[in-house]
């Protein structure tokens, strides 16, 4: 509730779209009149001064003035130049017609009594020669002038004629435009008073009659909302450019304050990322890769043809998921080994209760030594606790899917990994895919090698017996949404590696294992590539340098007090213990 009730922003509007409308009628009405009144102004001396012309042009009029001066008669009120001087002003309407000599005397007036007087203006100007057009206050007041001298017939100046017109009938004639124009005026402020009124009803609508104040306070509590959720918030207008992203999204994307109007894909670059923020990837929590994140991403489309995306940090919750996928693995390794060694043992009870002893006691040494020479080799190998638990475990659910998964000869990985779970990880995915891809192949074989170079890098081949990745599909491989599994898609024909699938056709999380391989290696500076092998499967091989910590200096000495190198076999942790 709004306390006191502040005014609506459509009410404000209209306010001031009236205040405006009134403002501009009336500078308008004023910018108008101005001009109009000196219009009228000079319309009325062009007139005054037309009479005057009229009048000294007429026959007769400059021989009877010359001839009364040469008789040196004085001016009366029953002249000839009187009498047709008040003829002419009775006939034009003007306020005054006056005759003049050239000594500037008056022949004519409308007052009698001022007939042989000087004239009340200077003459000189109009006795020059020249017209002479003016407002001016004379005897009988303000009035429009014309002025045209008079010349007898040789075209001697001899006087001129003097013609006034009542200033107040110029400004009736304005006021007398005042009215139409106000109409005008009045339509004019009605059409605005109108306009603006719709303007506001519309405003209001779209406002959901709130005051300024509300506004602010929505604004202020949308902005302390979105910066503080945890989850990342994107908001893209119609054309795909990002119009708002909160402190948890430009966490998560990476992104700063200039990535504000800029098509989200230039902003985030080519990707899984920017097609599912811009909707060219459909679905409900889709996975995708960002940098060293794993995010989970919803796109809501809105009213006005953009969308907003949500994305949450899975990060951590993929690392714990990819640890129980690991533990699953172990108990299906676990599992797989229980149905063996039932068997096994009905086996062996079968030649026990044959009275086979001999027969009984190789089988059990040939079995525990297969059991034992396997574990022994990966051990032997690979120094690492974590990795040859998982390998050991794989190498059980590879016997029970029916392929064979052995180490490359010359493989070896000492005990000083930097980050032991990151390549658990690597090899974890890799083998999976690998599996799944040999499981059914004539001679199903999975050779994993793992090996450490130059002291510090670890180099990782895997490679399989699988129908392998055409070469126009390899690009592609290690894209977000990708995955091994042979599932209908959209594109790729056929079942194994060569077939992929986006993230909204098999699941959200399907088609990370081999992009997060990718971003490993990327992230320690490595690469991760795909061929193919010599079994005709494919080969993926993961470069990580600076993987390995690097020896200290009495270990090094001792290692070369040995006259043996790794490469040959010697394990690091004999070496250690002198």
């Amino acid at each position: 509730m709004r306390v006191g009730k502040p005014r609506r922003v459509s009410s404000h509007v209209l306010a001031a779209q009236l205040a405006l409308v009134v403002g501009v009628t009336a500078l308008v009405s004023g910018l108008f009149l101005a001009p109009l009144s000196d219009q009228l102004d000079r319309q009325a001396m062009r007139r005054a001064l037309a009479i005057a012309q009229t009048t000294a042009a007429r026959p007769g009029l400059a021989a009877e003035l010359t001839s009364a001066a040469h008789r040196a008669q004085q001016p009366t009120a029953r002249g000839p130049l009187q009498r047709e001087a008040e003829r002419i002003r009775h006939a034009t309407g003007a306020e005054y017609v006056v005759i003049m000599d050239e000594r500037g005397i008056r022949w004519a007036h409308p007052s009698p009594s001022a007939l042989g007087h000087h004239v009340s203006t200077d003459p000189g100007q109009v006795l020059a020669g020249h017209d002479v057009t003016k407002i001016d206050v004379g005897t009988l007041g303000r009035t429009a002038r014309g002025k045209a001298p008079l010349r007898d017939s040789g075209g001697r100046i001899i006087g001129a004629v003097s013609v006034g017109i009542d200033y107040a009938n110029v400004r009736e004639g304005l006021l007398a435009l005042v009215p139409r124009l106000l109409t005008y005026a009045g339509g004019a402020l009605a059409v605005g008073a109108l306009a603006a009124y719709l303007l506001a009803r519309r405003l209001r609508r779209r406002t959901h009659a709130l005051a300024f104040s509300d506004i602010s306070a929505l604004l202020a509590e949308r902005e302390a909302m979105l910066h503080g959720l945890a989850e990342g918030v994107v908001a893209l207008d119609a054309d795909g450019r990002v119009r708002l992203v909160n402190d948890e999204a430009q966490r998560l994307l990476g992104l700063g304050p200039e990535a504000l109007g800029r098509p989200v894909t230039e902003a985030l670059g080519p990707g899984r990322t920017a097609d599912v923020l811009a909707g060219r990837v459909t679905g409900r929590d889709l996975v995708t890769v960002r940098g060293a994140r794993v995010l989970v991403a919803n796109r809501m489309p809105t009213a006005d043809g953009g969308a907003v995306a949500t994305l949450r940090d899975r990060t951590e919750l993929e690392r714990l998921g990819r640890e129980l996928e690991g533990t699953r693995g172990l108990l299906d390794a676990l599992r797989a080994q229980d149905h063996e060694h039932a068997n096994r043992l009905h086996t062996l009870l079968g030649l026990l209760e044959l009275g086979l002893y001999e027969e009984a006691a190789q089988f059990v040494t040939g079995a525990l030594g297969v059991r034992r020479a396997t574990a022994e080799e990966v051990t032997e190998r690979v120094h690492d606790p974590l990795v040859s638990a998982l390998l050991v475990g794989k190498a059980v659910v590879a016997a029970e899917r029916g392929v064979a998964l052995r180490l490359a000869p010359d493989s070896f990985l000492p005990d000083r990994l930097v980050d032991p779970s990151g390549l658990v990880t690597v090899v974890g995915n890799l083998v999976d895919n690998a599996l799944d891809a040999a499981a059914g192949s004539a001679g199903a074989a999975v050779e994993v090698d793992l090996r450490g170079e130059d002291g510090r890098s670890v180099v990782l081949t895997v490679r399989d017996t699988g129908p392998g990745v055409p070469p126009e599909h390899r690009a592609l491989v290690f894209e977000e949404g990708w995955s091994t599994k042979a599932v209908p898609i959209a594109f790729g024909e056929g079942t194994g590696e060569g077939d992929r699938e986006s993230g909204e056709g098999g699941g959200a999380h399907r088609g990370l294992g081999l992009a997060l391989v990718r971003r490993f290696a990327e992230r320690a500076g490595g690469e991760a590539r795909i061929g193919e092998s010599a079994q005709g499967g494919a080969e993926f091989r993961v470069v990580l340098p600076e993987a390995l910590e690097a020896l200290e200096p009495l270990q090094s000495l001792e290692l070369d007090a040995t006259g043996v190198s790794e490469a040959e076999g010697t394990r690091v942790s004999e070496v250690r213990g002198g």
